[in-house]
């Protein structure tokens, strides 16, 4: 058995979005899963009859299902009304059903995850916009799960498609964070590890959901909606991709300091060689973010962005540095791209798990020792400033 224990690093502040999905599950659950488990099924309740003939029909006749009648609980009544079944779709089932479980073990996984890898994607997101973003992944799985399972009246339940979407945001923006697990192999074998992020969800995406799926893929299935969690996780990628993308564009709010003019590349260039920065930076917020540029050096760029930092306009300076990293992700100027996207993130916006990630990107391409040094004073800064130490992988680490 692997469970995961906490993460790092971690930003500071209180994730209240994340606390408040938490206890509205928990909510549900307490209120609503545990008193109706332990109430057997109404016998003239006529959900009963069809919730019976939809598992014959479902499950054939392996198990005598009209002699488990006294067997089905309340709850088994109620998940099968207002969860999610591809076969009969409603919208309010479509969310409801991410708050409904199908036991402890099930809600505490679920909740066990959102909490330790929730609060940096929220941080990252916002409050407003993860829950949104939360419910968006939830949906998204389920009808990746549906798309497969268009006939099945076997009702869906759980948090596990929207946490899933949380996890893909995790895996792109947060690579290098360390995750504690806890190896068990009792009673032979019990330990603490860390191992990064990327590699830990690429383990349960691949081993733990995508070759299930395929293997179970056609059959009754183990009770496990392995195609949820795969669509949710590629929702949550998806999303963190489409906002990267408008993140290289400059900050409106900056756009006051700098006033944008209307010019083609060639000024650009220009204006960078005869070092009017002035200049420069009102042609590049003319510019389309999304076209690239092919005649900029990018140490013209790191420059550009170098003078926007200093100049009161960070999320802009970003921006550059970000537009670099996407156009040249190997090269001279990286390194230094990283170092600057990591400082204006870790100093400047608050963002230390994001900042980690720049940085450790740049002590691996660090061109000198003098670079590195500097890399690792700014890695030490990190690790002062995450809300929980959770171990000595990353304060005590040797950079």
């Amino acid at each position: 058995m692997i469970l995961p224990l906490s993460d790092a690093p971690n930003p500071r502040g209180i994730p209240w979005m994340t606390y408040l999905i938490l206890a509205a599950n928990i909510a549900v659950y307490v209120l609503i899963t545990v008193p109706l488990s332990g109430l057997p099924a109404d016998p003239t309740d006529p959900r009963l009859r069809e919730y019976i003939e939809v598992l014959e029909r479902q499950f054939g006749r392996r198990v005598s299902l009209r002699e488990m009648g006294g067997m089905i609980s309340e709850y088994d009544l109620f998940v099968f009304e207002h969860g999610f079944r591809p076969a009969a779709p409603e919208l309010g089932d479509l969310f409801f059903s991410m708050f409904l479980h199908a036991g402890f073990l099930h809600i505490f996984g679920n909740m066990l995850f959102l909490w330790i890898y929730g609060d940096n994607v929220e941080h990252r997101l916002g409050r407003l916009r993860f829950l949104t973003w939360y419910l968006t992944t939830g949906v998204a799985a389920t009808l990746f799960h549906a798309a497969f399972f268009f006939s099945s009246q076997i009702p869906l339940v759980g948090a596990s498609g929207a946490i899933s979407g949380v996890l893909g945001f995790y895996f792109r923006w947060f690579p290098y964070n360390q995750v504690r697990l806890l190896l068990v192999l009792f009673p032979f074998f019990l330990r603490v590890v860390f191992l990064p992020a990327r590699i830990v969800l690429g383990i349960y995406l691949i081993l733990d959901n995508v070759l299930p799926f395929l293997v179970t893929f056609g059959s009754d299935g183990t009770g496990v909606a392995f195609g949820a969690h795969i669509g949710g996780f590629f929702a949550g990628l998806i999303g963190a991709w489409w906002i990267d993308r408008q993140g290289l564009r400059p900050a409106k709010s900056e756009l006051g300091t700098v006033r944008a003019v209307q010019a083609d590349e060639s000024a650009l260039v220009a204006a960078l060689q005869a070092g009017r920065m002035e200049e420069a930076a009102r042609i590049y917020l003319s510019l389309d973010s999304g076209r690239p540029l092919k005649h900029v050096d990018p140490n013209d760029l790191i420059d550009l962005a170098e003078w926007l930092h200093t100049h009161g306009s960070p999320r802009s300076a970003l921006a550059v540095y970000l537009r670099i990293l996407r156009q040249y992700p190997t090269g001279p100027a990286t390194a230094a791209a990283h170092l600057g996207a990591g400082r204006i993130l870790l100093y400047d916006l608050e963002e230390p798990a994001l900042a980690y990630q720049h940085l450790r990107d740049a002590l691996r391409t660090a061109p000198t020792a003098e670079f590195a040094a500097e890399v690792r004073r700014a890695l030490r800064d990190v690790a002062a400033r995450q809300k929980m130490q959770v171990g000595k992988p990353l304060a005590q680490r040797e950079w």
